[in-house]
């Protein structure tokens, strides 16, 4: 008997095996009747694995999160480098802010636009890319999200009017930043359960990390190489991480195909409304700061350009270490609902504490102790919107609809702010308004939090929640 009728023999009497894929049992099929299989459904084959690869549809349902270990954490690494690229750009905005004021003779109000609309988008999108991720298709989802990003960053280096930079750095980084940061974040939520608020904290420290060390690049680079080659630097750094991230990060559950992209009925939870409610109130006044910071260092203080920047890179840096020492008290003793209405009190007090501010060491010192409290707040969000979600094949699509309500209070927060400005005289005058928004702003987001811990928790101080 010759080899290719062994070969033919073979194939005929294969058993079906449960890893035999879609092109294999048409070789089986065909093989039965004495035929090669066509070149058609090779080639079939062929893009069924490559799907198989580019998608978790092939995944089956693994059990529970694993909680640890090589594969959790690299996902973990992965993410703060997504955050560190998406959250850390759009932090260090105060750096771009006062150069635009300077050099491009618009209003501060005028110029907070890009950067809103930036923030905007991020959030905006979130619902949509949510919903990608619980359909199998981070993978893709990644690549065409980074590739607009870095895409988005060195179209800003060419920019030399204010509508152009709302194209490149407002859209489309923008645009691309919201692509991969919610499946990122939903990802790593789905690799851990008793670890899941330090998890995610340490993903977060990649905003307070990016929103330091970009602010440090262009202060270096601005003087040395121009505006043109330092946002280009940044495109180098983002395009070189971003391509690590892809290349490392993998979705642990299977794909849930039937389901509509907006769960309108998690409007009727009344817990998830007051976060989502509260948490917009919240983050409407809180980019404010991100935004204007280093603008009052300069025009109310007189602070060089270059000093400005500090309050800038101090107030993002300190959040590293208290969102790894939030995280961990969240996990450990108090949850994340716990934990977090008593820090977004803190914050509205920074708030109003802001207008005592008449100095350049105040300014430091108010720059660190509010970058302690708005750090420790952004580490837990993300945890809080996941603790009041009992099905985590929904928490993609769940987590970006409430980023996409705080969209709008990211996009209009810094305008109006800035346009407040103006009010009162202008000058500190105009500061004292905008300050005293931003403090009853985050009062009103933190009762708003109280209210849903109650709801869903009840008065009980001492239940983990």
């Amino acid at each position: 008997m010759s080899s290719q009728e062994i070969s033919e023999k073979d194939a005929t009497t294969r058993p079906v095996r449960d890893g035999d894929s879609v092109g294999d049992l048409n070789l089986i099929k065909h093989s039965s009747r004495g035929t090669l299989p066509e070149l058609k459904q090779v080639a079939s084959n062929a893009i069924s694995r490559v799907a198989s690869r580019i998608t978790n549809r092939d995944i089956i349902d693994p059990g529970p999160p694993p909680d640890g270990g090589w594969k959790a954490w690299l996902q973990v690494g992965m993410a703060w480098v997504v955050c560190f690229c998406t959250w850390g750009y759009i932090n260090s905005f105060g750096v771009f802010q006062t150069y635009y004021t300077d050099t491009l003779g618009e209003t501060q109000s005028t110029i907070s636009w890009v950067g809103s609309i930036q923030l905007w988008l991020v959030f905006f999108v979130s619902t949509f890319s949510g919903r990608a991720l619980d359909a199998g298709l981070f993978i893709p989802t990644m690549v065409l999200g980074s590739v607009i990003q870095v895409l988005g960053i060195f179209m800003t280096s060419l920019c030399k009017v204010f509508w152009q930079l709302v194209l490149a750095q407002g859209i489309c980084t923008g645009l691309g930043s919201g692509i991969i940061f919610c499946p990122s974040m939903g990802l790593v939520t789905t690799y851990f359960r008793k670890n899941r608020g330090i998890a995610v904290a340490i993903v977060t420290t990649g905003n307070s990390a990016g929103g330091a060390i970009y602010p440090v690049i262009v202060r270096q680079l601005l003087p040395q190489i121009g505006f043109a080659w330092t946002v280009r630097v940044l495109g180098f750094v983002n395009l070189g991480l971003l391509v690590a991230a892809v290349a490392f990060m993998r979705p642990r559950l299977p794909p849930r195909k039937s389901g509509p992209i907006l769960e309108w009925k998690v409007f009727l939870e009344v817990p998830y409304v007051c976060l989502v409610v509260g948490l917009a109130f919240v983050f409407g006044g809180l980019f404010f700061v991100y935004y204007y910071l280093a603008s009052y260092g300069r025009t109310i203080i007189g602070m060089s350009y270059i000093d400005s920047l500090n309050l800038l890179i101090m107030f993002n840096a300190v959040g590293v270490p208290i969102r790894l020492m939030t995280g961990y008290i969240t996990d450990r003793f108090f949850g994340p609902m716990n934990t977090m209405v008593p820090l977004l009190f803190m914050n509205a007090l920074f708030g109003f504490v802001w207008i005592a501010v008449v100095s350049e060491p105040g300014m430091y010192a108010f720059s660190v102790f509010y970058g302690f409290a708005a750090g420790a707040f952004q580490c837990l969000f993300p945890t809080t919107v996941t603790s009041l979600n009992d099905d985590m094949s929904k928490n993609g699509v769940r987590m970006g609809m409430a980023f996409s309500v705080f969209s709008f209070a990211g996009l209009a927060g810094p305008p109006i702010g800035g346009a407040l400005l103006s009010t009162n005289g202008g000058g500190r005058g105009g500061y004292l308004v905008a300050q005293l928004c931003l403090g009853f702003s985050t009062t009103i987001g933190s009762f708003f939090l109280l209210a849903a811990r109650v709801h869903k928790h009840g008065w009980n101080l001492r239940k983990k929640c």
